[in-house]
């Protein structure tokens, strides 16, 4: 198979990237560090990739995607697998007091994303097969105090994805929305972690695995639907006062 990945340097994504490589797939890397994409790639290599190129992209520059993503389809020649990995994790008292921070992170959370997004639709289109998978997050599926404007941007990619969902299937098009819940990861290695956490690792064998069996909307790991269940089902009444 070949196989797309963008953000490819995030932990998930170069954990998710290992898994193919030591299945023999041919792999096309976008990231924005240029070094470390290179110690990536050749460590896709080492691991059994059967080709693996790169490309060093700001995926902030949303100008620059479809070049990008066309550079990546004319090596690859057709794409099998896309998977969007990027992102931050804001401040969220800052993004508050500051429009243009959170313009930032929503920018980079959710409308860039979308904008990849925009490119890939029509590339699949056009080769009728394939799945395009994002990484979201279960922050998306219910505003809390404490990162409403992460869960924002998040919720943004995944009504989005809902929606594509349908307009691909026709296409023989698949969408999967990947939400992960706490990963120890060096995006949080500030913060305190406790027995919810999940590896980088665990995260990418779910992802493989969902491909794998046609999945649409997956909570990784799986037990994060029954809290997110949880959460979503409290009143608005009692959530309000609720400092998650």
């Amino acid at each position: 198979m070949k196989i797309l990945v963008i953000g490819a340097t995030s932990a998930i994504a170069k954990a998710t990237a290992r898994i193919y490589a030591e299945r023999k797939h041919e792999i096309f890397l976008i990231a924005r560090n240029e070094e470390r994409l290179n110690q990536l790639a050749e460590d896709l290599r080492v691991r059994g990739a059967l080709a693996v190129d790169q490309l060093t992209l700001d995926l902030s520059k949303t100008n620059e995607h479809q070049a990008a993503l066309d550079k990546a389809g004319s090596v690859l020649g057709e794409i099998d697998i896309a998977l969007i990995c990027h992102g931050s994790l804001p401040d969220q008292e800052a993004c508050e007091t500051n429009f243009k921070l959170a313009q930032k992170e929503i920018h980079t959370n959710g409308l860039s994303v979308i904008s990849l997004l925009t490119v890939l639709a029509q590339q699949f289109t056009t080769q009728a097969h394939g799945t395009i998978a994002v990484i979201t997050s279960v922050a998306g599926d219910r505003g809390r105090q404490a990162n409403f404007v992460y869960g924002a941007a998040k919720s943004l990619v995944s009504t989005y994805l809902q929606g594509l969902r349908g307009k691909l299937r026709p296409h023989n098009v698949r969408v999967l929305d990947i939400r992960p819940g706490l990963v120890d990861s060096p995006m949080t290695a500030h913060l305190k972690k406790g027995p919810l956490w999940s590896s980088p690792e665990r995260i990418a064998e779910k992802i493989v695995s969902s491909i794998e069996k046609r999945k649409h909307t997956v909570y990784a790991p799986g037990y994060w639907r029954l809290i997110m269940l949880g959460v979503t089902s409290i009143p608005e009444v009692i959530f309000k006062r609720l400092k998650l």
